[in-house]
């Protein structure tokens, strides 16, 4: 729903203000001035630069393609930029090589700049969701899967906004994930604030890893995380009889469920809403956490970083007492986070340890996605080094 918090500017000499919604959790902009058609890409990007936020009255269209422009502006190399790997003492004549924690560090210290900026272009829509500009997308049916039903105009970000238009598309259209028996793709259909499973290799592991032999006695395993459900129709394709899938998000909970409603599963797959474990024991357990152990910035972060490691821990603190005898729990963790030295491998296996578990065997894959090629990237030096791998557990 949209947050209850109003932002104000001055319009004709007139005061206004409506509501004000951010995802990533921006207060309401102080400074807003009105901006149209005649407004200049660098007129604008010197207002977002200095913090100032630009309500948009002209043509839709023409605030797409200042926000590019602005994006142009912002990715434009810089001669500091290009030393993104040294780092220059106060003298200036002794370069230092930055860790990979630094560069890491830098490098969303960069994006949050980034996204600073470009957020500061806005749009005001009315309470039915509608855009009052010229040439403004019908973009109704995208609001309201985002945030429901509203009773006021409200403004937020055109990059937010393009965003919700974005995940629309991606719920209408859906995402192939794997075959049915006849060879026709199987979709799964993300809802806006969801992680879309669009890294495959992950999801070609679960389909691939040999299922423990325990769900031959008892069909049931549990997926911790459930999000878009894949996971979770993946096991069920598998032909494992009961499966619970859980998350504490609601839209994760109800993308998953409608997923599975989709595809007629719902025989097959429970989803419940709890924090990682639900009642009872399974044959197995499978767990795909946030890679990334560091503090997201927005609550659509969440899928991706882990702030120490909390999902991680409790998972593998958790399994031992939820697994059957003989059942096997599934890590599925790329090691990332070690080449941008934020984990090390010894920490990972003393916490499996330490949590009464062995490591039964472990399946790896090399990333398939564009920046694991990008070397333009700042962080390529670790995206390219970079193995997902399931990890097959079981107690001591």
């Amino acid at each position: 729903m949209i947050q209850d918090t109003s932002i104000h500017w001055h319009e004709n000499d007139q005061a206004c203000a409506a509501l004000w919604h951010s995802e990533n959790g921006i207060a309401p902009h102080k400074k807003v001035v009105t901006g149209d058609d005649t407004l200049t890409a660098d007129d604008a990007y010197h207002l977002a630069c200095e913090g100032t936020a630009i309500l948009w009255k002209g043509d839709f269209q023409n605030a797409r393609q200042l926000l590019q422009a602005l994006v142009r502006r912002i990715d434009k190399p810089s001669k500091k930029s290009k030393r993104a790997g040294k780092r220059v003492d106060k003298a200036g004549d002794i370069a230092v090589k930055k860790t990979a924690k630094d560069i890491f560090n830098q490098h969303r210290l960069i994006q949050s700049q980034r996204a600073r900026i470009l957020g500061t272009l806005l749009i005001q829509c009315n309470s039915d969701h509608t855009i009052p500009l010229r040439r403004a997308p019908d973009v109704t049916q995208a609001c309201l899967e985002a945030y429901g039903s509203v009773s006021e105009s409200y403004v937020i970000s055109l990059r937010e906004l393009l965003g919700v238009i974005s995940a629309h598309e991606w719920r209408k259209n859906g995402l192939p994930i794997l075959a049915d028996g006849d060879g026709e793709p199987i979709f799964v259909h993300p809802h806006y604030g969801v992680f879309s499973p669009v890294r495959g290799e992950y999801i070609e592991l679960v389909c691939n890893a040999p299922l423990p032999k325990q769900l031959d006695q008892e069909s049931i395993a549990f997926d911790i995380g459930v999000g878009t459900g894949v996971l979770s129709i993946i096991l069920a394709m598998r032909d494992v009889q009961k499966i619970t899938a859980t998350d504490q998000d609601n839209r994760a909970l109800a993308c998953a469920k409608e997923n599975i409603a989709l595809l007629n599963l719902g025989s097959q797959i429970e989803v419940v809403k709890a924090n990682l474990f639900p009642q009872g024991k399974a044959s197995l357990i499978v767990c795909n956490p946030p890679w990334i152990p560091a503090r997201p910035s927005s609550t659509l972060e969440h899928a991706v970083y882990d702030p120490d490691s909390q999902m991680l821990k409790g998972f593998l603190s958790g399994l031992k007492e939820h697994l059957l005898p003989q059942g096997e729990g599934w890590l599925i963790l790329s090691d990332l986070a070690e080449h941008l030295e934020l984990r090390t491998r010894q920490e990972l296996l003393a916490w499996i340890d330490g949590a009464g578990l062995v490591v039964l065997g472990k399946v790896d894959t090399k990333p398939k996605h564009p920046k694991a090629s990008d070397d333009s990237d700042m962080l390529h030096f670790a995206r390219a080094a970079e193995i997902t791998s399931l990890w097959r557990l079981g107690a001591k």
